[in-house]
């Protein structure tokens, strides 16, 4: 399978929050590789903090309209360990939402067995 691999830009201290762009990105690179079964990298490495609505638009309708599938064929990577939470949370409601227990549970077992998240040590100041 062929992969793409998207740059995530960090914006002012590495905080993405820009949901216009997260929108962009999905909209060109992010749907047309899924559709077309391409692997799909997010690479978050200049990122510290995300707001929710900025992976929500990133990838939530991808989520919503691929389910299980985008999790085979997405991976996020350099996530912080706040990223990370955001990306399982945005996860989870795009797959079906608070209303279920198991729900939760099955998402966090897609996330880590299929959908590679690597929380990477903070990089030291030089």
């Amino acid at each position: 399978m062929k992969t793409i691999v998207i740059k995530l830009e960090g914006g002012v201290r590495g905080f993405a929050e820009d949901k216009d762009l997260a929108r962009e990105i999905r909209v060109k690179k992010v749907i047309p590789a899924l559709e077309s079964h391409q692997g799909v990298v997010l690479d978050f490495e200049q990122v510290k903090f995300s707001t929710q609505s900025f992976v929500h638009a990133l990838v939530g309708e991808a989520l919503q309209r691929f389910r299980e599938q985008a999790l085979e064929q997405l991976e996020f990577r350099h996530c912080s360990p706040q990223l990370k939470g955001i990306v399982q949370l945005v996860v989870d409601y795009s797959l079906g939402g608070f209303q279920q227990g198991s729900t939760v549970e099955k998402s966090e077992r897609n996330i880590s067995n299929t959908v590679t998240v690597k929380t990477l040590p903070e990089k030291k100041a030089k």
